[in-house]
């Protein structure tokens, strides 16, 4: 299930254009009240734990484990070693222990319990922890024995998961890969003849037997496009990012351990969920009528998640069509319970009871979900610690997602202000991909070059969905607002 974009950094330089970029995301961090520095007491708490980590008795270090993320990336959550079990599969899925090192009430666990979750604004993170921890003694960096909780799951023959056990176990990955350099062995150059070679040309036939899964159990999958930075010079350029398949195959094994995460809270009736409820029917009725607009074929009898799957995100009406079925997915939250199920399970956009655990340096949420499976495993008592926390969880994490949204969009809204600054006055090509219930002359659209997501007025209605030619009226890289008005 995806609905969010990105912006990501493909390059930047000490020039003009990437100077105004971390001045206007410093200003971006003042408003909102946030810092990537931490207190000296939290830095110093995380070096010392850096320094006496806790360390499991069970030594995995044999299996050839990998990371597999963003190029820059170095708070590396988890790593995977797949593995044929007669006709079905092995997925060992190691995921940094930071209850190895952070405890609860020390300053790193006050300070982590305040922050909620990393944010992620073009290159200026806020992360949830020191780095010191995050992205050096913590993360599952390469040729570096870790403690990690180990995810073992077993598969059938299709990819479903038929038994899930998780312990603690000390772990070391062989490589740091890429999504790039992972897609390009499958594209042609070959996996190597490293020791997780056969592990890692397993990850297609398992993801997509997994995706196949989705399909059957009606999950959610927008095709929504990330927009890439670069930077140079005086210069800003804005290019839109399709998701590699292998980025779709790595996910669906951090949803096989949430699935499985799930369901083991679930059935001993203690624990942690992500939850969504079902579209209200008639916003599903309001996107049938979108699609018609659209010119699109949805047969009545055809699911909105099978619809979905329909889409390319790379056509302007798809992705019109794509815009609007992000409304189907609000409403996401955390329930907690202990004794007693709450009244919504489910993640309707997952079509599954779901928890994360697979991200516990960026998502405070994850550590106490995953402590909850370890004791559950190995039938002992859910700590205090952590089901003293349920109370408060669910409103901390509601209030860091928010806090997250406003840091990503407001980066957005700066560096597209940025790209456009000196073409004030220009006519663009662009598709309308959204247009405002309550007036039809006020809408979004999409212009693929540069690749820029923003607000449009007309003298009258919008047509959704069509190419248009728009003007742009202003560009505020300091108030980070663009206009455009239909040419």
């Amino acid at each position: 299930m995806s609905s969010a974009r990105i912006i990501r950094v493909a390059s930047a330089d000490d020039g003009v254009a990437a100077t105004t970029l971390r001045e206007g995301i410093a200003a971006l961090q003042a408003e909102l009240g946030v810092s990537a520095e931490f207190p000296p007491e939290v830095e110093e708490a995380a070096a010392a734990a850096a320094a006496q980590p806790r360390l499991p008795d069970l030594d995995r270090t044999d299996l050839p484990f990998v990371t597999i993320d963003p190029e820059t990336s170095m708070d590396l959550d988890q790593a995977l070693h797949l593995a044929r079990e007669g006709d079905g599969y092995v997925v060992h899925y190691a995921i940094a222990d930071v209850a190895a090192f952070v405890s609860p009430g020390d300053p790193v666990d006050l300070e982590a319990n305040r922050r909620g979750e990393s944010l992620y604004a073009a290159d200026a993170k806020i992360p949830l922890h020191p780095k010191v921890l995050s992205e050096d003694a913590a993360s599952l960096l390469p040729d570096q024995v870790r403690p990690a909780l180990l995810w073992t799951h077993k598969l059938d023959a299709t990819g479903e998961g038929i038994e899930t056990i998780v312990e603690r176990a000390l772990v070391r990955s062989r490589a740091k890969l890429s999504y790039d350099g992972v897609q390009a062995m499958f594209d042609g150059e070959g996996f190597g003849d490293g020791d997780y070679a056969e592990s890692l040309g397993l990850l297609q036939e398992i993801g997509e037997k997994r995706i196949a899964l989705e399909a059957e159990r009606g999950g959610v999958n927008l095709p929504l496009r990330d927009q890439e930075i670069s930077v140079e010079g005086d210069q800003w350029s804005l290019e839109f990012r399709d998701m590699l398949p292998v980025e779709d195959w790595n996910a669906q094994l951090s949803l096989l351990t949430g699935f499985a995460a799930a369901d083991l809270m679930v059935y001993a009736r203690v624990g942690l969920l992500r939850t969504l409820p079902e579209p209200d029917p008639r916003d599903v009725q309001r996107l049938h009528r979108t699609a018609r607009a659209l010119g699109l074929e949805w047969p009545a009898e055809m699911l909105y998640p099978d619809f979905i799957r329909t889409l390319d995100g790379k056509n302007g009406t798809h992705a019109a069509m794509a815009i609007a079925c992000t409304r189907l997915l609000r409403g996401s939250g955390y329930a907690s319970f202990n004794g007693e199920l709450p009244e919504l399970t489910e993640h309707s956009a997952l079509a599954s009871e779901y928890m994360h655990v697979t991200a516990p340096l960026r998502r405070l949420i994850d550590r106490y979900a995953g402590e909850v499976c370890l004791a559950l495993c190995a039938d002992e008592p859910v700590p205090d610690w952590v089901v003293s926390a349920f109370i408060t969880l669910p409103e901390t994490m509601q209030a860091s997602g928010r806090l997250s949204g406003a840091y990503e969009r407001g980066a957005v809204d700066l560096v597209e202000a940025g790209v456009l600054a000196k073409r004030v006055g220009d006519t663009f090509t662009a598709v309308v991909v959204e247009v405002e219930e309550k007036d039809e002359t006020q809408g979004s659209i999409t212009v693929e070059a540069p690749a820029v997501e923003a607000k449009v007025s007309g003298s009258s209605p919008l047509p959704l969905g069509e190419e248009v030619q728009v003007r742009l009226e202003s560009a505020d890289v300091v108030a980070r607002k663009v206009t455009f008005t239909l040419a």
